[in-house]
């Protein structure tokens, strides 16, 4: 599908999932998208987000992920762009300005599931699973395939090494990487 088709049906899609968004939105492919009762989803302007049906140059099939459930808000800044990327909202996600999401970064704000075996054997009630707000400064750039987990703040001009997986929160012009993601190296 070309670009032109794909950025019109992504706009639909957005309109009808209540999305807000700025202009200059491109996107190679459609994304799937779900806002919940009482959920927000702003994005800025100058978005591109790709969706890929086919193989990319990544070597990745597969589409970009925006889910925000009950009350929760998602807020993407201006100048962001983002490959077969998964942001699941639970609470509130907060994207900067001029951020770069590699393919197949994940974004969660909560659990999924309760810690606690027995709440989870007793079925796992939403009010009950733990959530925190994810902060992204602005200018950051999250390597490939890079998982930020509920709770984090990134600061700005920060970098996060491909396949990292993020735990706790990342000052400033800093770059990070490894499983758990630790500090590499300071930027000056």
């Amino acid at each position: 599908m070309c670009m032109h088709l794909s950025t019109l049906f992504t706009k639909i899609k957005f309109w009808t999932n209540n999305v807000s968004f700025g202009r200059n939105l491109e996107s190679s492919g459609i994304p799937f998208v779900h806002l919940s009762l009482h959920a927000s989803c702003d994005i800025g302007c100058n978005f591109t987000i790709g969706n890929w049906a086919v193989l990319n140059a990544s070597g990745i099939k597969g589409k970009s992920k925006i889910e925000v459930r009950n009350n929760a808000h998602l807020k993407i800044g201006d100048n962001v762009g983002m490959t077969a990327t998964t942001i699941m909202c639970f609470n509130k996600i907060l994207i900067g300005d001029n951020v770069k999401l590699g393919v197949g970064v994940h974004i969660y704000d909560t659990d999924f599931h309760n810690i606690d075996p027995m709440k989870r054997l007793a079925g796992d009630n939403i009010q009950t699973v733990k959530t925190k707000p994810v902060v992204i400064g602005n200018n950051v750039f999250i390597g490939a395939y890079s998982i930020i987990l509920k709770g984090v703040t990134i600061g700005e001009n920060s970098v996060i090494g491909a396949g990292a997986v993020v735990t706790k929160s990342i000052p400033a012009n800093e770059i990070w990487a490894g499983n758990p993601a630790k500090c590499v190296k300071i930027l000056k």
